[in-house]
């Protein structure tokens, strides 16, 4: 059985780059926010022929669809870039081509008819099992031996995960809290993530499925458009939302990783600290490398380095004092977790 590792996480917290470095090493698929392409849709219960899998890989994910045509895409939307015969405004853009496929190669529309073309045949088996050969799929194809999959805003998917996946292995990375915290807050995909859970607070549901018209009619008329298949941006880009609320946010997520951690096996589990990464580069990916079941080949972690950007950290610090003393103070929850993760 092929390693499997899922890296999980907050998000902004250079996990990205960390799958641009994996993406470099000859022996890693890495798995580009697959997860977060295909969601939960890909896992359902029971048996399903290669045709019904096809289509949870195929299918659109219509909220990405929705942001793309209101003018609100996400830099983590690599097709949009290159854009081939599949679009949001016409037949929608497919699930596995928005991130993961442009993250592997150049020609994303030819890797997914070869992907269809295998797939759809294939006979009728659980969701665990297609994913298994899903990914012995891509590995025969690109020549790699081990498998990362990597998607930001990551940690609720992480229980499910281990489930299917009893024998994988999971990296939690994480960043310094303020610093996260106010890329969240520039970032158009954690901005809507915000107004939607506002949005099912407001409506008092657990999950946008419980969603009635009576629901949306009692928004405010400022939420809700968002719901909409088309909406003006500047009700996400230029709204006021108090960098608290992503402090919060970031202290939610950190902890919900840190406890899922703390139930695995201990060769089962490692973490990555973002600060670790670019302090001591060769050292943390040689250990990383070690983890995910490949070599640390002396030109990888070269090269590897020298990918890392040192801009951004310590960006919270340029804030003025008031506002870094109240983000500081909604983190402040994550943090102590994290310092209690690194004690032990």
């Amino acid at each position: 059985m092929r390693p499997l590792t899922f890296v999980i996480g907050t998000g902004r917290s250079g996990s990205t780059a960390l799958s641009r470095i994996l993406n470099t090493h000859p022996d890693v698929l890495s798995l580009n926010e697959f997860m977060a392409s295909v969601g939960d849709a890909a896992f359902p219960e029971g048996k399903v022929t290669g045709e019904e899998f096809w289509q949870s890989l195929f299918r659109p994910a219509p909220h990405f669809d929705r942001m793309i045509r209101s003018g609100l895409p996400m830099p983590e939307f690599l097709y949009t870039r290159r854009p081939g015969r599949y679009s949001a405004e016409t037949t929608g853009i497919p699930a596995l081509s928005l991130m993961v496929l442009p993250h592997l190669t150049d020609d994303p529309d030819g890797l997914l008819d070869e992907l269809r073309a295998a797939v759809v045949p294939w006979p009728e088996r659980s969701a665990a099992e297609h994913h298994r050969a899903l990914f012995d799929l891509l590995c025969a194809r690109f020549g790699r031996t081990a498998v990362v999959e990597r998607s930001g805003y990551s940690t609720g998917w992480a229980p499910g995960l281990r489930a299917t996946f009893p024998h994988a292995r999971f990296v939690h990375m994480f960043r310094d809290g303020p610093d996260c915290a106010l890329s969240m807050s520039r970032h158009p995909g954690y901005r809507t993530i915000c107004l939607l859970r506002e949005i099912k607070a407001r409506a008092g549901i657990d999950s946008f499925a419980e969603l009635t018209d009576e629901h949306v009619r009692s928004l405010p008329a400022d939420l809700s458009p968002l719901l909409d298949e088309r909406f003006d941006p500047g009700l996400v880009r230029d709204r006021d939302l108090p960098l608290r609320t992503f402090g919060a946010l970031w202290s939610e997520l950190v902890t919900e990783g840190t406890e899922f951690l703390g139930q695995l096996p201990a060769d089962r589990c490692t973490t990555l600290a973002y600060e670790d990464l670019l302090d001591n580069p060769a050292e943390e990916l040689t250990r990383l490398a070690g983890f995910i079941g490949v070599a640390p080949l002396p030109r990888w972690l070269l090269t590897s380095s020298a990918q890392l950007d040192h801009s951004r950290r310590g960006s919270a610090q340029r804030l003025p004092a008031a506002e870094l003393d109240e983000l500081r103070a909604s983190c402040a929850a994550g943090s102590r977790v994290l310092q209690g993760q690194r004690s032990r």
